[in-house]
């Protein structure tokens, strides 16, 4: 099908297919409400503020258990945590409630998607995998646990379709594609677009993880870009070792351009503070937090003038008021990231067909649409997003740029 505006890109895709609203555009003309209904850029809704209360919870219920939509050609599996206690599973209702959106919007003509019950649990995961490959799937999203994301590396062979991986900090892999924003992008971009502004000499604080290699190696490759660098890396615990690691940072670098700062959802405050004591804030050197700032109050006048890249959530503003209206509470982060699942997998399916899902149209380099903004996935399965900028003024994160990248 051809797209109204009648302009091609590779792979015989229309550049709108590639590129506006996610590939759903090219649905069009076969849906009563089209993507560009779906995903106005356009919407209203305000940047990202600090978050004094949490988003409130879906409406107490029962716990869905395994459910088919759609009756499209294309087989799509997706594997959720919908049974699991505490905040996974509550993450894993919100996924499913996103997808049922979708799948309303977008998806029930072009796709059949058979939502399984990972139940929190990595082996679950593992074995619902090799069940989707077993039953005709054509690409699978989720889980959304690290540990079942990660587990999934060990499942090769031609007949794996692809993954759309959910869980936060996953990093990728071959075929496995991280949709989730990962801390180590959101560092790189926000360093990179103070280097651009002159900065050259960065210290990096990470918090001790299985992912600090993968943010210093990021930061690094996007302080490259403008001919910056790190100076060092401080490895250290957030919580015990806060005035151990800024003493031996300036022990080591007395004058840093710039301090990076990724800790994941511990809180920054030790450390911002360990550091001003020393004569190191934000109004003499640049500091750069990450999205994960977002996640928490920002009233203390420690993160004054502070830096962070993040992914717009004026860009997700039609969604966000349809899925409150649905559903009678907000979508968070991971909502949206499970709907442009959904929504990026019944439209290459209305585009392409069950054969669409190739390298070639996921790896594209023109990217997709979605509704936290354009993103695409590379070869080894990272995701690559464009994000705004922010500047932390008076515990409100207040956007000074439209789209910086690390990459």
């Amino acid at each position: 099908m051809q797209s109204g505006d009648g302009h091609f890109g590779p792979f015989g895709i229309s550049r709108r297919v590639l590129l506006a609203a996610l590939p759903v555009l090219a649905l069009a003309a076969c849906q009563s409400k089209t993507a560009g209904d779906v995903l106005d850029p356009g919407g209203s809704a305000a940047a990202p503020e600090a978050k004094g209360a949490a988003t409130p919870a879906p409406s107490a219920g029962p716990v869905p258990s395994a459910q088919t939509f759609g009756s499209g050609e294309t087989k799509v599996f997706m594997l959720l945590p919908l049974s699991a206690s505490g905040g996974m599973g509550e993450k894993g209702r919100r996924m499913f409630d996103a997808a049922k959106l979708a799948m309303a919007d977008l998806g029930n003509q072009t796709i059949t998607l058979s939502v399984q019950d990972t139940r929190g649990d990595s082996a679950v995961a593992k074995d619902l995998v090799v069940k989707a490959m077993t039953s005709g799937a054509r690409v699978i999203i989720g889980p959304a646990e690290l540990d079942a994301a990660q587990r999934l590396t060990s499942i090769s062979g031609p007949t794996r379709p692809p993954v759309l991986v959910l869980a936060e900090n996953f990093p990728g892999a071959p075929r496995l594609y991280a949709m989730a924003l990962n801390e180590a992008d959101s560092a790189a971009a926000g360093a990179a677009a103070i280097a651009q502004k002159g900065k050259r000499k960065f210290v990096l604080f990470v918090a001790r993880s299985p992912i600090a290699g993968a943010i210093e190696k990021r930061v690094a490759n996007g302080l490259s870009i403008t001919g910056a660098s790190i100076a060092l890396t401080m490895p250290f615990d957030p919580v015990a070792e806060a005035e151990k690691a800024a003493a031996d940072m300036l022990a080591t670098v007395s004058t840093p351009e710039g301090v990076v700062i990724a800790i994941g959802d511990a809180s920054p405050l030790p450390i911002l503070r360990a550091l001003k004591a020393r004569g190191v804030s934000a109004d003499k050197v640049a500091v750069i937090g990450t999205a994960r700032w977002l996640e928490q109050p920002l009233a203390d006048p420690l993160f004054q003038g502070s830096y962070v890249a993040a992914l717009d959530k004026s860009e997700a503003g039609p969604i966000a008021d349809r899925f409150k209206a649905t559903y009678g509470y907000a979508p968070d982060i991971n909502a949206i990231y499970a709907y442009d699942s959904v929504a990026l997998t019944a439209g290459i399916a209305g585009a392409m067909g069950p054969k669409g899902f190739t390298p070639q149209i996921l790896e594209n380099r023109n990217g997709f649409r979605g509704s936290a903004g354009v993103f695409h996935f590379r070869s080894d399965g990272a995701s690559e997003r464009s994000m705004s900028f922010y500047r932390i003024d008076r515990g409100v994160a207040k956007k000074i740029a439209n789209s910086v990248t690390g990459f």
